[in-house]
């Protein structure tokens, strides 16, 4: 299967080489890599074009994009502008975050699981962190979710969800709406990828209301949100988290923010979400 792998970066210079490399190094090569250089500060597009003329595979987009590292909109605008530079000759399509080394059949196992079901639109591994010198899972969602570090998708898949969404939340949209159009999600936790930066590192104080915000805009509704933010509360242990997802999705309530989702979808995600959390009850 033709795998393309888009890769915005923003600042990666620290980083970047061995995601590169890892991805070269694969059993199963992909045909197309694509780093989005978002107005990097530091030396991130030179450590890319070395790679480049050695490796045609990859090549470099350079986006002046201003703003604020905010998660989300910058992230998925910077990856629409490298996926409107590919052909459509693709099989997989890929978003991998700019600070991840890969196991080396991290492709071959991907592309297997896509090859033999054709009901899976979306397959990702689990993200590990480094502490205390050990790698250790990085527990900050469930093993049903893909993490947006390292999603990778069927052509058809991506095509029904519409693409991915501009806004914090797409990295779950992308999963609800999925299921919605019939395609499965299937995470493989044999596939461990380092992850060479924790989450959430470079985002500013402005971005802590942005979970709640993000419930608001999947349809989620005050009871559903209130439980999935203190599910996330408890992983982070962190209580202030709590209060900010209530916070922001209450602001954005008032606000009348826009929806991620039309309202059959967001049906379907409230429908779906009250499902998983009786299961996990009863």
């Amino acid at each position: 299967m033709r795998t393309y792998i888009i890769i915005p970066a923003y600042n990666e210079a620290e980083f970047i080489s061995e995601t590169l490399q890892a991805l070269i190094d694969q059993s199963q090569p992909a045909d197309k890599i694509v780093v989005v250089d978002d107005g990097s500060t530091d030396n991130t597009p030179e450590i890319v074009s070395e790679f480049i003329e050695k490796h045609p595979e990859i090549s470099l987009i350079k986006n002046f994009s201003k703003g604020k590292h905010l998660p989300g909109s910058k992230v998925v605008k910077a990856f629409n502008l490298g996926f409107k530079t590919l052909d459509e000759d693709f099989d997989i399509v890929c978003k991998f975050d700019a600070d991840l080394i890969f196991p080396k059949n991290y492709l071959e196992k991907i592309s297997l699981h896509f090859k033999e079901n054709s009901k899976i639109g979306m397959v990702g591994g689990f993200c590990e962190i480094q502490k205390n010198g050990d790698w250790i899972l990085e527990n900050l969602t469930g093993k049903d979710h893909i993490r947006g570090a390292l999603k990778a998708y069927r052509k058809a898949c991506f095509k029904d969800i519409g693409g991915l969404k501009p806004a914090m939340g797409w990295d779950t949209a992308d999963e609800l709406l999925a299921q919605y159009h019939g395609w499965e999600i299937k995470t493989d936790e044999n596939l461990r990828v380092k992850h060479l930066k924790p989450t959430g590192k470079n985002y500013t104080k402005t971005s802590k209301y942005k979970q709640g915000e993000a419930f608001y805009s999947l349809r989620y509704g005050f009871v559903i949100t209130f439980i999935a933010s203190a599910k996330l509360a408890l992983k982070k242990k962190d209580l202030g988290f709590f209060l900010n997802c209530i916070t922001g999705f209450l602001y954005a309530k008032n606000e009348k923010r826009p929806y991620l989702v039309n309202k059959d979808e967001g049906r379907f995600i409230k429908n779906l979400r009250w499902k998983k959390i009786q299961e996990k009850l009863f």
